[in-house]
């Protein structure tokens, strides 16, 4: 019996065909024969007690100009389906959580969501990598703006991000001596209100903020290295950074090693790593990407590697 796959998701028809993860994830499952059901996630709601689903019947093609096909919508509860893979981009807001709320509702009757529903909400991207102290940077989490200033003052070179932030969206650098250092702190904490994260500065990063798959608990053996263009302290893609993928080095996998029983622990299959140097920055959870990049470089099978993984964490029904 093949799998029944749910996929929540930003719109299909305005995704990018040529880098886009989940489609990468849609064909290995339809290569697996798997069926596969559209969910936007307007479309997900509950009734009494039961989470329900309005989807529609998916068809995936490797076409750049007709990538998907979908049939006539339907309304079936969450629980028909063996696995949903949860792939709904930032921001992650109040209907997120909302999701995650009703998609658990069909994780307790033993659909398997991926990632995991409590997991998704416990795990900030920002904050969780600070469960591992052993791999990150000098860091200070805080809204306290004496607090800030005095760890940009002790290390003198320093990023302040929001804890929600994606993309290297409100990214701020503040060298010494900054003279906007007040005004980025005002501006991101909200005059106080705000916690957001302080990070030394990495100079490593002109060698790329490094994205390194995790499968199960397991790394892919390659990485993207998103290199930020001259002048800039972000690599991320969205901020203009190119990608160059290359296999990890000894500290890659040390730190993979030391966060993967974590990210089994938390039922987070798919999961990105963000590293740059020798130091872990972000564990990426909600909806990580890269994984077409690296796979165009290499003769690696991502995305089926981590359907492959799915297909033994849960037995059709």
């Amino acid at each position: 019996m093949s799998l029944k796959i749910g996929v929540v998701m930003d719109p299909i028809q305005s995704i990018h065909y040529q880098k886009d993860t989940t489609l990468a994830l849609l064909w290995a499952a339809q290569d697996r024969g798997a069926a596969i059901f559209y969910i936007e996630p307007d479309g997900l709601f509950l009734e009494g007690d039961a989470a329900m689903a309005r989807c529609q019947p998916l068809a995936v093609f490797r076409d750049a100009t007709r990538w998907y096909e979908l049939s006539d919508e339907a309304l079936i509860p969450l629980a028909d389906l063996d696995v949903v893979l949860m792939r709904k981009d930032p921001p992650f807001d109040m209907e997120y959580i909302y999701a995650t709320y009703l998609l658990e509702r069909a994780e307790r009757q033993g659909t398997l969501i991926v990632n995991r529903c409590q997991s998704l909400r416990d795990c900030n991207e920002k904050l969780f990598a600070t469960e591992f102290p052993q791999c990150c940077p000098p860091l200070v989490v805080s809204r306290h703006p004496s607090r800030l200033k005095a760890f940009h003052a002790e290390y003198q070179d320093v990023i302040f991000k929001p804890l929600d932030g994606m993309g290297g969206s409100a990214i701020f650098r503040a060298r010494e001596d900054d003279p906007n250092l007040s005004v980025i702190l005002e501006t991101l904490t909200l005059r106080g209100q705000q916690t957001i994260m302080a990070q030394k500065y990495l100079p490593e990063i002109s060698e790329g903020d490094k994205r390194i798959l995790m499968i199960n608990g397991e790394a892919v053996s390659h990485c993207l290295a998103r290199v930020p263009l001259a002048g800039e302290s972000r690599g991320n893609l969205a901020a203009g950074g190119s990608g160059r993928v290359q296999a990890l080095t000894e500290r890659d996998h040390w730190i993979a090693a030391q966060v993967g029983p974590k990210l089994k622990a938390r039922g987070l299959y798919f999961v990105g790593l963000d590293v740059i140097g020798s130091y872990l920055t972000e564990i990426n959870v909600t909806s990580p990407t890269c994984l077409r990049e690296i796979e165009a470089e290499t003769d690696l099978n991502i995305a089926g590697q981590l359907l492959d993984a799915l297909a033994l964490g849960e037995s059709p029904r």
